[in-house]
């Protein structure tokens, strides 16, 4: 007999979690401050606004999924905090979201923030009531306050923080509104340990609190009877210690949740068996699944408790954001606001970055002061040549591996940073997956993989690393050959713009052959590649004025990530070159290569260029640079293809052999090097051939 549906009712709870504390990196003995939500919505400015720059981003043991930790004061004490990243539901689908369900269960803050946008509370709540089932010390943090405001969207946060029976505080974080609140908040929280005494704000304050009685016990939803039953005898047989409630363990594992089967088997033992079969009869009893029924009451329960808190304006109110909005996303209008874009992002990286910048650090700092001072003090003082090679001359660590790392890559990296926080912080990431969304279906891929794809424009490693979102492992191994093959980072990429800047008639081929190439390899790969076509969903965040604080913590944080991760990598590929040309390997290599750069119509001094593409395709694109004074535009149109088509930098291909497999990763390699090299020389016959002088 099936169960029949009832509407959701609100009842009080008043139980608590167990917790038990795991790993945790630099905060460790530290109150745990776990920030949750939505991408989108804010996180990553409140992780800012309560740790400073005492932050360090490192993997989530087990995985490669970047977690953000930091450190800050409250009232006078020092506070652990971690960023988790962007989740929608207590039951994972990515890894994203399992890494910040895990955060939850396997460590133990004592307050966790659910930051949340006002604009969109009704899609966001049914995660804070689960987080409140799920016994966690939750405050609500209503963000993006001001855009509501905007809109005409009013949010009585007292009466939503009546209803939920936890603080709900209105921030307006990027402009600063509401955060020395939300920080009172937090810290009474800490300092009681239980939030019916963490009011801690005057009846003056905005706080939500302000001249309203203190909620009693966080709410809870009813569910139908069978799975209210089953969630009963579930409790009944849990003897092991968790993160989480038992009510919240028993609704997890009514969704089949295979973590938190596995978490409740290790706990249980030989009482699993006896939990599992609670599990089969409940599902039984229902015709649709068990996650659709316990999500929709959810969603209901949400939408109840939000009848009597907002209020939406009687005409909606439409400014010149939301007309942008539709217009990014429109083809007729987008595709030119995309080429709009794109120009400012050459001019900006390209023309100032490519050029300005680079022509100044490499002739004016290192071409007329540093380099030739460092010969010279290596000349008069130091007797081996061996020792000079390793630090001056021509290849030497300071001369070649520094002024690459500094004077050629830095300003070109530099400005891309700082352009991409721009385009990131304005909201324009989404509307663009929107807009190409069709033609990504035709290379198997769907708008989402746009996201992954704009990232490989600055770094390909870290973009490898962010197609473990995408919703199919077809569309992972697609993405990783793309961004493998034709997406140059952002250092390659800006000195490829350099030299070809000035000659409009290069770009216009170079990029021509770049995205015939992309679309022409996807839409082979796709037809070849068997699998299973992604559906598209995506959450669009308001189109808004990038924050000047904003945009320049994530260059800042950008640019620290790149002489702690990149800039030594320059001085390992000097010292391999040094090694190698003690060996006389450097020299070999080269003469293997130079029958290939022949083919491709090139000088022989090319051949190093392409040596030093082995270690970093950037450190090769900083090569070629250095060369084209002495090629033709031909030569120089030849050299940029080939060189972005090149095999992956070391760092991308050891991502790729960790997400992918060495098989997958290996065939990528064995594809890509001679296929660069193909496409390099059957551009210079049809030059040839055609006679096409450049």
């Amino acid at each position: 007999m099936q169960e029949s549906i009832a509407r959701p009712t609100l009842t009080p709870q008043s139980n608590s979690a167990n917790c038990h504390g795991g790993p945790n990196e630099d905060t460790t003995g530290l109150p745990l401050i776990a920030i949750v939500g939505s991408p989108n919505v804010g996180k990553s400015v409140l992780f800012n606004t309560l740790t400073g720059a005492y932050v360090t981003v490192s993997n989530y043991p087990g995985t490669t999924v970047e977690v953000s930790r930091g450190k800050g004061r409250l009232a006078g004490q020092t506070v652990g905090v971690v960023d988790t990243p962007g989740m929608y539901r207590l039951v994972p689908l990515t890894e994203e979201e399992r890494v910040a369900r895990d955060i939850l269960l396997a460590e133990r803050p004592v307050v966790t923030l659910h930051v949340v946008d006002a604009k969109n509370l009704e899609r966001m709540l049914p995660m804070t009531l689960q987080l409140i089932e799920a016994g966690q010390p939750v405050v609500l943090v209503c963000n993006l306050m001001d855009e509501a405001d905007q809109l005409g969207v009013k949010v009585n946060t007292n009466a939503l923080a009546q209803s939920l029976g936890i603080p709900v505080i209105p921030t307006a974080l990027a402009i600063g509104r509401g955060a020395e609140q939300l920080k009172e908040i937090v810290a009474a929280s800490i300092h009681k340990n239980h939030f019916q005494s963490a009011v801690g704000c005057s009846a003056t304050s905005s706080c939500c609190y302000a001249n309203a009685t203190q909620p009693s016990h966080p709410a809870t939803i009813q569910y139908p009877p069978a799975i209210e039953d089953a969630l009963g005898q579930i409790d009944s047989h849990l003897f092991g210690t968790y993160q989480l409630s038992k009510r919240a363990i028993g609704l997890l594992l009514l969704q089949n949740d295979q973590g938190i089967a596995d978490l409740v088997e290790a706990q249980e033992g030989p009482r699993y068996p006896d939990v599992e079969a609670v599990v089969k009869t409940a599902k039984e009893r229902f015709s649709q699944p068990l996650a659709f029924i316990i999500a929709r009451y959810q969603r209901e329960a949400a939408s109840k408790i939000l009848q009597n808190v907002i209020t939406q304006p009687e005409r909606r109110i439409s400014p010149f954001a939301e007309k942008l909005s539709a217009a990014t996303m429109n083809p007729i209008t987008g595709i030119p606001l995309l080429v709009l874009a794109l120009y400012l992002l050459y001019q900006f990286v390209g023309v100032l970055g490519a050029q300005t910048l680079v022509e100044f650090f490499e002739t004016s700092i290192f071409g007329a002061y540093i380099n030739p001072w460092i010969n010279g003090l290596l000349n008069q003082f130091v007797p081996w040549a061996v020792v000079r090679d390793l630090i001056g001359n021509e290849y030497g660590i300071i001369t070649l591996g520094v002024r690459y790392a500094v004077a050629i890559i830095f300003p070109i990296v530099g400005t891309f940073f700082l352009a991409f926080s721009v385009i990131e912080d304005s909201g324009y990431l989404p509307r663009l997956a929107m807009l190409i969304d069709r033609v990504f279906k035709k290379i198997g891929l769907n708008g989402r993989a746009v996201i992954p794809m704009v990232l490989g424009f600055g770094c390909d490693t870290m973009a490898t690393i962010v197609t473990r979102t995408l919703e199919t492992r077809r569309e992972r191994i697609l993405s990783t050959i793309l961004l493998s093959l034709a997406i140059p980072c952002s250092a390659q990429l800006g000195v490829m713009l350099g030299m070809l800047s000035g000659r409009n008639d290069l770009l216009l081929i170079w990029a021509a052959v770049m995205t015939g190439i992309f679309l022409l390899v996807g839409l082979v790969t796709a037809r070849l590649m068997p699998g299973e076509r992604p559906t598209f969903y995506m959450e669009l965040p308001p189109l808004r004025l990038p924050s000047p604080k904003n945009v320049f913590v994530k260059t800042y944080t950008r640019m620290e990530w790149y002489f702690r991760e990149v800039f030594p990598l320059f001085i390992i590929a000097s010292l391999v070159i040094w090694v190698g040309r003690l060996t006389g390997l450097f020299d070999l290599a080269i003469s293997a290569l130079e029958p290939l750069v022949r083919w491709l119509g090139l000088p022989d001094q090319t051949a190093v260029a392409f040596l030093f593409g082995f270690f970093r395709r950037d450190y090769g694109a900083a090569g070629l640079y250095d060369l084209r004074n002495t090629m033709t535009g031909a030569q120089i149109l030849v050299s940029t293809v080939t060189m972005t088509l090149f095999v992956p930098c070391v760092a991308q291909f050891s991502v790729t052999l960790k997400e992918r497999g060495w098989k997958t990763a290996l065939a990528i390699v064995a594809f890509i090097f001679p296929f660069a090299f193909l496409v390099g020389g059957l551009l210079n016959w049809l030059l040839v051939i055609l006679g096409v002088k450049l």
